[in-house]
């Protein structure tokens, strides 16, 4: 259900881990030589989605919008407004919009399917998937700002700290570029892989953990509905935090693209 490896021997409980997020020897099919596995699928299965989603939504728009059009528009002006414009700013923030629209969805829809009965796994639990979109993110933001300053000027820009002492240089220039170009990336895949690993860890540990505890007997017919209903509430919880990060990670987006088109830093 979870796509999960784990077992028990005997008595002993053995506690999910990194291993159930493997998925490289469960292959759901091969296209040649690639093993095409459940991530993969879920990654297409969201863009497809999102697409779907908004080209119903818009494909016949009406002045007086119907119950899709009206969804849609909501949906879109809800990133629009409240990220793209207001960190941006409005001079520059509309040619971002799709870009930030694309990614929040894309985001929410992955994140959300671990919280879908047959699918329950969170794309972006698998760290390479996480590193991939902010790689994307770091290409983007950073393109941006050489486009506006050149890359000198950008590198300044990011590098060299305003009113500071130049004395101060030495210190300020490496520990600036190390933070605004180098480590972005890393902490920007970090936190999405981590809350979404974190979270759908503890399902697994609750649900699998109840089901050990009443199969032991004794206190664990207490003990495992007891930890069924936690696993009930982190499921709740999990919801929150699958919006939260999708929103997070676009607002930081917005942020990081704010930041280079910004002419002082």
């Amino acid at each position: 259900m979870f796509g999960i490896t784990m077992a028990a021997s005997g008595d002993e409980f053995v506690a999910p881990g990194p291993n159930s997020f493997d998925f490289s020897k469960q292959a759901l099919f091969h296209i040649g030589d690639i093993a095409v596995t459940k991530p993969m699928v879920q990654l297409l299965l969201g863009a497809v989605i999102v697409f779907g989603f908004f080209w119903i939504a818009f494909r016949r728009p009406q002045l007086v919008p119907g119950r899709m059009q009206f969804a849609g528009e909501s949906a879109y002006g809800m990133v629009r407004n409240s990220i793209g414009r207001d960190i941006i700013g409005s001079h520059d923030f509309i040619k971002f919009v799709p870009y930030l629209v694309t990614i929040f969805f894309f985001l929410l829809i992955n994140n959300v399917m671990a919280s879908i009965p047959a699918i329950q796994f969170p794309t972006f639990s698998r760290a390479s998937m996480a590193y991939a979109l902010a790689a994307l993110s770091w290409i983007i933001y950073n393109a941006v700002g050489i486009k506006k300053h050149g890359l000198l000027g950008y590198l300044k820009l990011q590098s060299v700290p305003s009113g500071v002492s130049p004395a101060m240089y030495p210190l300020l220039v490496p520990l600036e570029f190390f933070s605004n170009i180098l480590v972005r990336p890393v902490t920007l895949a970090l936190r999405l892989f981590a809350n979404m690993f974190a979270g759908h860890l503890l399902m697994i540990l609750f649900t699998t953990g109840g089901l050990f505890l009443l199969q032991y007997g004794g206190i664990g017919y207490v003990a495992g509905p007891a930890a069924w209903l936690l696993a009930i509430a982190i499921g709740f919880l999990e919801l929150l935090v699958q919006f939260l990060q999708a929103y997070v990670f676009t607002l930081l987006n917005a942020m990081y693209i704010s930041g280079a088109l910004a002419d002082e830093h």
